[in-house]
């Protein structure tokens, strides 16, 4: 039996494979492929493993192989199993990799050294002689491996309690979805607007280093305007989980019991403790708190009227004016382009006038023909297309064919 160290798809995993020159194929337990997410490939074709005596072995037929970095002490290499149903070993080395390198091998001693010429460049910087270890002790690190992966999966499970029998287990909508439903176990109608809490007849313990967020379903958010408020589920809380729902829309809505109602997220959670301390540490931000990260910082030039006049005409340039306000004892810099420059000179800061200060009073019983914008404004002059009508004091309006 040697030591061998897979790379699996997320982590690598320690095991025992025994070396069997008898083997007519490299092996690697089915199991231990799904239990240490180990990659593995369908087969071009189905094989049948046969013993000496010509008859099909327990552990096929072979419909999968699984190529992965394989160590073995410094020595490195890309090895390719088949993935069987081995009863005793989580791999076996055959005559295929015994063929791959030079070995020696001392039996007596239990010694394999690697000789071979890409083994210098190619395997890790240390000794390439590698150990046997007894049958028994190897078996007994597999078990522990073994058991090691099977608490690791089982800390990654959500622990759920039914405090009603007719509560439904959380469920997930697809396969790689980040939330479990949670299902309302009472009817309940959430008043227009307001919020209730819904209870779900179920209480849980979040997998090792995480606590549960509730956030809303966003067919319930998008459709009916629904939301959740308090959605933290602490590690230690071993009560009943209630969804407190917010009703934002103009109209009741009805929960009926087995509706979906939430969905429940797992995050992990860096347990810190607080410790008072005299002073923080500086920062570009300081003090500055809401609204501070919107605004944003500018160089301040002094230019000519002239020099203004010639910037504001370029369209990627935008001019500024400076302007002081002496009660709350502030400098703040409005940008403008040339059309806001252009509405200041014509009185856009000025004192607006009422609508009947402007227009003379013979016309007042025609202001409400006109839409706000036609009232206050003028439209633009357009050369050979305004009409001239010169109006004279007392007189009335001409009539003409236009």
């Amino acid at each position: 039996m040697v030591q061998i160290r897979l790379h699996g798809t997320k982590r690598q995993v320690t095991i025992n494979a025994m070396i069997d020159s008898g083997a007519t194929e490299d092996f690697i337990d089915k199991g231990s492929c799904s239990k240490y997410n180990i990659r593995t490939k369908q087969a071009k074709t189905t094989r049948e493993v046969y013993l000496a005596d010509g008859q099909p072995s327990a552990v096929g037929p072979i419909t999968h192989t699984a190529k992965v970095p394989m160590d073995i002490g410094s020595h490195r290499e890309l090895a390719t199993l088949q993935v069987a149903k081995l009863p005793n070993h989580d791999g076996i080395l055959g005559r295929p990799w015994l063929k791959q390198d030079s070995f020696r091998i001392d039996w007596g001693q239990g010694k394999i050294t690697f000789e071979s010429e890409r083994c210098p460049t190619w395997c890790l910087k240390e000794s390439l002689t590698v150990y046997a270890i007894p049958e028994n002790e190897a078996r007994e690190e597999n078990l522990k491996v073994e058991f090691g992966a099977t608490l690791r999966k089982k800390d990654q499970k959500i622990q759920v309690r039914l405090l009603d029998p007719q509560a439904r287990i959380p469920t997930r909508g697809s396969a790689k979805a980040a939330g479990h439903d949670l299902y309302a176990n009472e009817e309940r109608t959430i008043p227009a607007p307001g919020q209730d809490v819904v209870p779900t007849g179920i209480s849980i313990t979040p997998p090792k280093g995480t606590y549960g967020r509730i956030a809303p379903r966003s067919g319930m958010a998008v459709k009916h305007q629904i939301a959740v408020n308090a959605g933290v589920i602490d590690s230690d809380y071993t009560g009943e989980i209630k969804v407190v729902l917010a009703n934002m829309s103009d109209h009741d809505y009805q929960i009926q019991k087995g509706d979906r109602i939430a969905q429940l997220i797992m995050e992990k959670i860096v347990e810190s403790n607080c410790y008072q301390v005299p002073k923080l540490e500086k920062s570009d931000r300081g003090r500055q708190g809401f609204g501070s990260t919107e605004t944003s910082s500018a160089q301040i030039c002094q230019i000519s009227a002239r020099a203004f006049g010639k910037f504001y005409q370029q369209p990627d340039t935008v001019t500024g004016i400076l302007k002081y306000n002496k009660k709350e004892g502030r400098i703040s810099l409005e940008s403008v382009n040339i059309s806001t420059e252009l509405a200041i000179k014509s009185g856009k800061y000025q004192k607006q006038r009422k609508l009947e200060e402007m227009v003379p009073q013979e016309y007042h019983g025609y202001m409400d023909v006109f839409e706000e914008g036609e009232k206050t404004k003028l439209p633009p002059h357009r050369p050979g297309v305004d009409l001239d009508i010169k109006l004279e004091e007392g007189q009335g309006l001409r009539v003409k064919k236009i």
